[in-house]
């Protein structure tokens, strides 16, 4: 995204409805694409309305960008939108009583929804006429949820950002009518649904179609049409479900943290610069799931949180295993007995590693260290993983696991820190009490027992789209 735009996203519904008069393909898709193009001539009429969310106003972008707010021409420059969005300082005391956990959206992102008016001026000149025909026919009804996000500078006029909207929305049923023709099985019609990723320069945002209730695996082939497209490296992910942005007024639901790291301030070292985690992750830690690990269960949670990452970077469907399935797929391989399930023994690096081939069919690589004062010699390898792998790093030693997510080397004077993700974390999910306590920060290689010996499970990115 450019430095200085707006994102403007705008999300409504369309009703897509159509009679077929017989299941005869070739009908059926001539059909379906007059449809949607009546549904493209719908987005261009003048009772288009576009709501500003938080906001009484409302604009029609078929009218030259025409609101309701007096004050607001069509030729003002879009960001004088975010002035008339209320704010919860805004709201009367009765209303903020009401609504006392909203969420103020970020600036640099305005919220609009997708409208139609229903009523027209000017009476009706004759009496409707009713016309009933005895014939059979097959009725396809389905909701088209709309989602389209356009980036513009914030000087551009609104009238302009209107009509870059309806044209995102033309577009977007474009995409829409592809998908459904592509994929329809006799005349079932799989709701087309929009995503939108965020990729590397200078691509940028873009919004991709997919069906709705078929797996990743088997959009493949789509996937590598965009990676074509898009000129994108063929051994990552980019475009699957959980690869789409996550825009930042959208609360997880999940209750998890995710990336706590990113509100730390990197340490300072001569010559030295930061080698992070790529991606985003969950913060796993005791106490979480209705579980009581405390003590025993650091390294199931340090496990936990690089699951998630590979769940949230695409690579795998399936959700984080909880400590069950953890101990199910290390009996399953054979490394423990059939005791184990349900106790609350440690495992360790070995073990990670072990599950994540068993249930996500990722493989690592396993670093030893015989004692801890020899992980300040390991910059090299740890800084080369960060930046050709990317994924969090799972460390045990003695009675203690944690988590990797990076570190700060200098190649010239082999000062190293650490940024340690602390599994044994028991309080609540408090985003200031995790980093100014140091439960995710920076530490230094007195952080490790200098006499214990340490093994690394280092993940390894599949090659994969």
């Amino acid at each position: 995204m450019v430095v200085g735009n707006i994102i403007l996203r705008l999300r409504g519904s369309l009703e897509f409805k159509c009679q077929l008069d017989s299941t005869d393909v070739p009908h059926v898709q001539k059909v379906i694409s007059r449809t949607f193009e009546a549904l493209g001539s719908q987005v261009k009429a003048e009772s288009l309305v576009l709501g500003l969310c938080s906001s009484p106003v409302f604009l029609w972008p078929n009218k030259g960008g025409h609101a309701t707010a007096g004050e607001i021409s069509p030729n003002r420059p879009c960001k004088d939108l975010q002035q008339l969005i209320q704010t919860d300082d805004q709201e009367s005391s009765s209303r903020k009583s009401a609504k006392k956990d909203k969420k103020n959206p970020p600036a640099g992102i305005i919220n609009l929804t997708l409208m139609t008016e229903v009523t027209e001026t000017g009476v009706l000149s004759v009496a409707p006429t009713l016309l009933r025909e005895r014939k059979k026919h097959h009725l396809l009804q389905t909701t088209l949820p709309m989602d389209c996000v356009v980036s513009v500078p914030s000087s551009e006029s609104i009238s302009v950002v209107c009509g870059t909207l309806v044209g995102a929305l033309c577009s977007q049923l474009g995409d829409m009518e592809k998908v459904a023709l592509r994929h329809m099985k006799g005349t079932a019609l799989l709701i087309p649904q929009p995503f939108h990723f965020l990729l590397p320069a200078p691509v940028g945002l873009v919004t991709v179609v997919y069906p709705a209730g078929v797996p990743d695996s088997q959009l493949e082939t789509r996937r590598k049409e965009l990676h074509s497209l898009f000129e994108l490296p063929d051994n990552r992910p980019y475009l699957r479900r959980a690869n789409a942005l996550h825009f930042p007024d959208e609360p997880y639901k999940d209750g998890y943290l995710r990336n706590p790291h990113v509100h730390l301030n990197h340490p300072v070292l001569e010559n030295g610069k930061p080698y992070l985690v790529q991606g985003t992750y969950s913060y796993h830690h005791y106490m979480q799931d209705r579980m009581d690990d405390n003590g025993w269960g650091c390294a199931y949670r340090s496990l936990q949180t690089i699951c998630s990452w590979f769940q949230q970077q695409g690579y795998v469907e399936r959700a984080v295993p909880s400590h069950k399935e953890i101990q199910q797929a290390l009996v399953e391989v054979g490394d423990k007995q059939g005791s184990f399930l349900g106790s609350r023994q440690w495992i360790g690096s070995i073990e990670v590693a072990a599950v994540l081939d068993q249930l996500l069919g990722v493989t690592s690589k396993i670093m030893f260290v015989s004692q801890g004062s020899e992980l300040a010699s390991k910059g090299r390898e740890l800084a080369n993983h960060f930046l050709s792998e990317g994924t969090p790093i799972m460390i045990g030693g003695g009675v203690l696991a944690h988590t990797i997510l990076g570190v700060a080397w200098s190649e010239t004077t082999g000062q190293i820190r650490y940024l340690i993700l602390d599994p044994h974390y028991t309080g609540a999910e408090d985003l200031q009490v995790i980093t100014d306590k140091g439960w995710c920060g920076w530490k230094g290689p007195e952080f490790w027992d200098q006499n214990a010996y340490y093994n690394l499970c280092l993940p390894q990115r599949p090659k994969t789209i």
